[in-house]
């Protein structure tokens, strides 16, 4: 049975059931948009209760692998996340820097950073998206873990609020959306395509952000489409000895990447399911050295953020931004 603890701030408390697990969670602070000055982007955000769940799978599991277990209680802090991946409209923002000087009159006051002072993905020197698209609804891809976080940097500075990737636990208890299931929907991978581009309709290639059904909490793509990057370190075995709640990750390989992609099959889609990123990803890379912000050999790979209900403080700030 998981339990998600009601928060002071809820409005009113929902018991459901779902295939016999009991789930009682509530409708706490409110969904938002967030909008990029100057430009017709934006980002909608949408709120994840607190609560605790079960973290991994167990040994029943249809196709668990050794490093879903074992089990582990978690606490997870409310936080907003991003209903769909990051897309390349919103990424190229953050190369092209053409707004870090437009005033955002909604601008929040979380977060005070001098824009220019941090670093830029460079221009990438190929077509990053392997010709699969750079529309402005198709996910931002081959980028690295450096790169996704620093975006959050980035748009924490533009809008005054403070984003960043998330944690692996956030990460799973947000696609579970209250559900102990191998999927958020049950357990039939049959019912994958309703919910996910994967290896057996995607015909090779990613696809526009929010096209398929989305998990209860009202996500598209936690599953499939591109996997995509948490904060925390991979460990072989699993949550044996892993620190958790979320200790910074101190090397850039291996990082836990969740999710599944366009490419992968049902099984490596469930929630529990775990990808450590590899150096060979950077195989192709003609620079030396080898580029901080770019892959050439991770198409499958992107990102989506969160923003935690209560923001650190500023001393804190970089502890959640992947920095060297």
């Amino acid at each position: 049975m998981i339990t998600v603890k009601l928060h002071i701030k809820y409005i009113k408390a929902i018991c459901l059931a779902f295939g016999g697990v009991a789930i009682t969670f509530g409708q706490q602070t409110s969904d938002y948009t967030e909008h990029l000055p100057g430009t017709d982007a934006s980002i909608e955000m949408i709120s994840i209760p607190s609560g605790t769940f079960h973290m991994g799978s167990e040994e029943g599991e249809p196709w668990r692998n050794i490093d879903e277990g074992p089990v582990r209680e978690i606490e997870v802090e409310e936080f907003w996340m991003s209903k769909v991946e990051i897309t390349w409209e919103l990424y190229n923002l953050f190369i092209e820097r053409a707004i870090d000087d437009l005033k955002n009159e909604t601008k929040g006051s979380e977060v005070q950073l001098d824009t220019d002072a941090i670093s830029g993905a460079t221009t990438p020197y190929v077509d990053m998206s392997l010709g699969m698209g750079r529309d402005a609804n198709y996910p931002a891809v081959n980028i690295t873990q450096r790169a996704a976080s620093t975006f959050c940097e980035w748009l924490s500075s533009i809008t005054g609020h403070y984003y960043r990737l998330p944690t692996e636990a956030e990460w799973e208890y947000a696609a579970r959306a209250g559900t102990e299931q191998s999927y958020y929907f049950g357990d039939d991978p049959s019912n994958l395509e309703d919910y996910a581009w994967f290896k057996d309709n995607s015909e090779g290639t990613y696809h526009q952000v929010g096209t398929k059904k989305p998990n209860p909490w009202g996500l598209y793509d936690i599953y499939g489409n591109v996997a995509e990057w948490t904060l925390d370190q991979y460990h072989e075995n699993g949550y044996e000895n892993a620190q958790l709640p979320f200790e910074p990750v101190i090397t850039e390989y291996p990082v836990v990447i969740r999710g599944g992609s366009f490419r992968d099959d049902a099984k490596q889609l469930r929630s529990a399911s775990r990808l450590a990123s590899d150096p060979i990803w950077k195989q192709r890379d003609p620079q030396f050295p080898r580029s901080k912000w770019w892959f050439t050999d991770a198409a499958f790979v992107g990102f989506r953020i969160v923003r935690p209900f209560t923001p650190p403080k500023k001393n804190q700030y970089y502890k959640y931004w992947v920095k060297e």
